[in-house]
């Protein structure tokens, strides 16, 4: 169970992060004006009634003089139309809210996405944030824009009912006075009890979910191991409980309206009781009578919509806090204020100050950790020359990816600096260095889209003609001509619809499109069969022609033709040379070589019988 569940029981509603929200959304005076301005139209309309009744039935029924009825018809008629008017104007209006609010959140959080540091991702878990985009935006557009208009229209009708129960006669309007907190603190007492027993169902609900999910991903284990027994009676057990918490709640609901029920109508009766009263007393008519019964029984529905929209505000307020935390959470790197002025941000860029970058990389006395007192790197040095290729070989845990992730400036060095072409990477802006620099991931990710528009995401300008070339010097056209919709071909969702080799070939195709200064291969063939990586060897060469390349190598036979290879353990280099130094110095990398190039023949031999 997610700690996260066990706080959304005892959240309480929390203004501070109310006002964000509606500061977020309500941009628009004038939307929230009209917003008012139906809702309350609507209350005073539905107060009308009782008015109209009350005229109908002494002038009418009991007077005899029907004189007027013409006029009696025509106000119906303009009551009948203002309701069609407002009550459109009030869907409108909220349809247009929740939409825009719904809109806004998501794309507020999702810019602010594309701001945060690789870290961020690496420590969130992907479904995390797809559940603040999608089901937190959504329930926060419809509270807002729905339970506003329940709050409006429930405040006038309570205030217009008493305003003229109280001008008509206060004697009677004292009975619903005294009813009103009664109802009150029954509906807000019972709310709290729902919400609460509903907010447990739910977390039922999310654990029984995980183990849908479980059974799905994990059928194969279950079966491997034979524990079909075990996981039917966890999951009869959790669903037990949902189904125990959710009777509670839908208990609770109908205990709660049928005790509001009976204060109302018991605050009917005592009216009927005390009106007949003042009726012998000649006090007030039978339609002032009547009039105080309509107005006592439809205070019931605001008082219920006032409870349920603070309910639903409270109960949102766990998505609430989340989606606002989404959109405020500040990026660990950051550009200075003036670098900023000078190279413009990640969606206003400055490009007439951008530098061109030659490809001088140096690794001054850097120091990284991800844990307080458990360094990765200490005072590493390291100078690359532009146009060097540099392999980084080395055990789990080295630190090569370490490297790679800072020379990225996904983190930044704890102490050190890491210079480009002589001058301190964050006295640049960080789009200016990615916008300069390719990497080509162990695990590619393809988005679902053509495979035109997959490679076109290595430079977003670039014409048909250069993604075809593109995709020709690495072998992806070769594939690619057996499709049936050839460049136009869907990749399914993340590439799943191509084997990972040709996975592989289309984020080389981008790396080549981008024609970056810098490239970094990250393992970049440890998934890819022996021809694939015939074919892919061949671009590499060429694509790593004249320009600085780092290479986090796996095989190392792809690594021997690198200008420089630099041994790491611990995050200490061991050992650097050229391939042919380090085999006649006969040291670390020499065994590491030797051992898998042996493995490589076995299994070359074992696969040949």
């Amino acid at each position: 169970m997610h700690l996260e569940d066990d706080n959304d029981i005892q959240y309480k509603v929390e203004l501070g992060t109310w006002k964000k929200i509606i500061k977020i959304v309500f941009r628009s005076k004038k939307r929230i004006f009209l917003l008012a301005f139906f809702s309350g139209m609507i209350a005073v309309l539905d107060a009308t009634f009782p008015l109209i009744n009350r005229y109908a039935i002494d002038v009418f029924f009991i007077g005899g003089d029907y004189s007027t009825w013409p006029y009696f018809i025509a106000v119906n008629i303009l009551v009948a139309c203002g309701f069609g008017l407002f009550i459109w104007g009030f869907i409108y209006q909220a349809g247009i809210i929740e939409a825009e609010t719904s809109f806004e959140l998501r794309r507020q959080a999702f810019k602010n996405l594309q701001k945060l540091s690789f870290s961020y991702f690496d420590k969130t878990p992907q479904g995390w944030i797809m559940a603040r985009m999608t089901s937190d935006a959504r329930k926060l557009s419809l509270i807002i824009s729905w339970g506003i208009i329940d709050f409006v229209w429930a405040a006038f009708s309570m205030f217009i009912i008493m305003v003229v129960l109280y001008v008509t006669f206060f004697k009677l309007a004292l009975i619903v006075t005294i009813a009103l907190p009664i109802m009150l603190l029954v509906a807000f007492a019972f709310r709290k009890l729902i919400l609460k027993q509903y907010r447990i169902a739910k977390k039922h609900n999310s654990q029984l979910t995980a183990q849908y999910n479980e059974g799905f991903l994990g059928a194969k284990t279950t079966k491997s191991l034979s524990i079909e027994e075990n996981n039917f009676m966890e999951f009869s057990e959790t669903a037990h409980r949902l189904k125990r918490a959710s009777v509670k709640a839908v208990i609770s609901s109908a205990l709660f309206s049928s005790i509001l029920l009976v204060v109302a109508y018991f605050a009917v009766a005592v009216t009927m009781v005390q009106g007949t009263v003042f009726i012998l007393e000649v006090a007030i008519t039978i339609g002032t009578l009547q009039m105080f019964i309509s107005y006592t029984v439809n205070f019931f529905e605001p008082v219920m919509a006032i409870s349920r929209t603070l309910s639903d505000f409270q109960s949102a307020q766990a998505s609430a806090e989340r989606i606002v935390g989404l959109i405020e959470t500040p990026s660990d790197l950051v550009d200075t204020p003036e670098v900023e002025a000078k190279y413009g941000t990640l969606f206003k860029d400055i490009k007439e100050n951008w530098e061109p970058l030659v490809g001088d990389v140096e690794f001054r006395d850097v120091t990284f950790y991800y844990k307080e007192n458990e360094d990765i790197l200490k005072n590493f040095n390291l100078k690359v020359k532009a146009g060097q290729s540099v392999a980084l070989v080395g055990h789990t845990g080295s630190g090569k990816t370490t490297l790679v992730n800072l020379l990225s400036r996904f983190y930044e060095p704890k102490a050190g600096s890491i210079l480009i072409d002589g001058k301190d990477y964050r006295d640049r802006s960080i789009h200016w260095l990615h916008s300069k620099l390719g990497y080509v991931l162990q695990s590619p990710h393809l988005f679902s889209t053509t495979v035109m528009e997959n490679i076109r995401y290595g430079r977003i300008d670039a014409t048909d003609e250069e993604v075809i070339y593109a995709a020709q010097m690495v072998g992806v056209d070769d594939f690619v001509q057996k499709l049936d919709l050839k460049y136009e071909t869907f990749v399914g969702e993340g590439g799943n619809l191509l084997s990972v080799g040709q996975k592989q070939l289309i984020s080389f195709a981008r790396a080549v499109l981008a024609d970056p200064r810098i490239l970094i291969l990250d393992e970049a063939t440890s998934s890819i069969d022996s021809e694939s990586e015939i074919v892919i060897q061949k671009a590499t060469d060429q694509l790593l022609h004249d320009r600085t390349s780092f290479i986090v190598a796996h095989r190392l036979s792809t690594i021997v033709n690198s200008d420089l290879i630099v041994m790491l353990d611990m995050g200490v280099i061991i050992e650097m040379g050229s391939h042919e130094e380090l085999l006649a110095h006969r040291g670390a990398y020499f065994e590491l070589y030797k051992n898998q190039f042996i493995k490589e023949k076995v299994k070359e031999f074992e696969d040949s019988l």
